[in-house]
């Protein structure tokens, strides 16, 4: 119990000390090489399932060039992590924010070779608002928990991808985990870092979180610029005003009290990769590594008013999973009956939040804090 408390404040670190079922928890590093034509992604991991038959660690492993994706799985025995440090070791492989060293093989893929990570550019992580979960970090049954471990990073070292070599130098990475019992039953989520503008990157979730016997559709967007995190979440009071979904491309409008956030990305054909139900691997999800996402950053509301920043990120990563009528429900938004285009609206307010004084003094006191 006192690891899973001092654990709050450090989300890099496994979590799961104690699980004997229904858990789930893996680490997202995603690789760019400098010329832009490799991405990859990276996805050391952990499924619990109480049933000794299907419990296992594993490391995924998707490459955008090739469009192909691998599965590496070990016995449960071969994972260890630090408690007090982001080090985990499954087998001969080795991860940590300074990087990762792979040496994963079976009977039809290898990938080896060491990548080193330089100037990590973490979520902060607050006392009130341990890192990009905010206040739902200190509640014990979220469905789905998240972290962002670096916004932004320099990469050092090659991988080498069934006897092809690939050198990552001078690219960028971008590192995130989840850990919990099951991704939501919907969301979309969104990443890139590779804008005109050096030191950019943003990231976003929208998805359907399960809360007392109902749902609301909770949503967290961050754009990093300048050594500084403009956040957009729900429990910063920001609210969905609009969210499309058509064939080829996604739309959001978020606003709070003093800045609008404009996203538009370009919908592509994914790889696919196993996901987490229930701890268990079992279910399949599709993800692109090269979205085109635009973002524009306004003082006061998207209509009218001065952009403090626009720009078009390549290498984006892009997910969207599910049914967009749930997160159209739990976001309350007006127009539901068609779903090609939604119009402006109100967010949801969190069912039940206002009965637990504690979570509800936590999220004002988040709102109030800057960015």
């Amino acid at each position: 119990m006192i690891q899973r408390v001092r654990s709050i404040w450090r989300p890099a670190v496994y979590q799961g000390f104690g699980r004997k079922r229904d858990y789930f928890e893996g680490w997202y590093f995603k690789f760019v090489t400098a010329d832009e034509r490799s991405a990859c992604a990276v996805i050391p991991g952990v499924s619990i399932t109480g049933d000794p038959a299907t419990t296992h660690a594993f490391i995924q492993f998707s490459d955008a060039a090739s469009g192909r994706a691998f599965y590496f799985r070990y016995p449960i025995s071969a994972f260890e992590a630090g408690r007090k440090r982001f080090d985990v070791r499954i087998g001969p492989n080795r991860f940590g924010l300074e990087g990762i060293s792979l040496d994963a093989t079976d009977e039809t893929h290898t990938v080896q070779g060491e990548l080193r990570i330089r100037g990590i550019h973490p979520w902060p992580v607050r006392l009130f608002s341990p890192g990009v979960m905010g206040p739902y970090a200190f509640t014990p049954s979220m469905e789905c928990y998240h972290g962002v471990l670096s916004f932004d990073h320099r990469i050092e070292g090659t991988l080498t991808i069934d006897g092809e070599a690939v050198d990552f130098t001078g690219g960028k990475g971008f590192l995130e985990k989840d850990w919990g019992a099951s991704f939501p039953a919907a969301w979309i989520w969104m990443q890139t870092n590779h804008f005109e503008e050096d030191g950019v990157s943003f990231f976003g979730s929208i998805a359907k979180i399960p809360w007392r016997n109902h749902f609301f559709t909770g949503s967290i967007f961050g754009l990093y610029r300048r050594g500084k995190v403009r956040r957009f979440t729900t429990y910063t009071g920001a609210r969905v005003r609009e969210l499309r979904a058509d064939p080829d491309r996604i739309v959001l409008r978020i606003e709070d009290r003093r800045h609008g956030l404009l996203i538009e990305a370009d919908r592509r054909e994914g790889i696919e990769l196993a996901a987490p139900r229930l701890g268990e691997m079992s279910t399949k999800i599709r993800e692109t590594l090269r979205a085109r996402i635009s973002v524009r950053l306004t003082e006061g509301p998207i209509d009218g008013e001065r952009t403090l920043f626009f720009g078009t990120g390549r290498n984006g990563g892009l997910e969207f999973v599910g049914d967009i009528a749930e997160l159209l429900r739990g976001l309350k938004l007006p127009g539901l009956a068609s779903l090609g285009s939604i119009g402006a609206g109100v967010g949801a307010p969190i069912p039940g939040a206002e009965k637990r004084p504690f979570l509800h003094e936590l999220m004002s006191i988040d709102s109030r804090e800057g960015d």
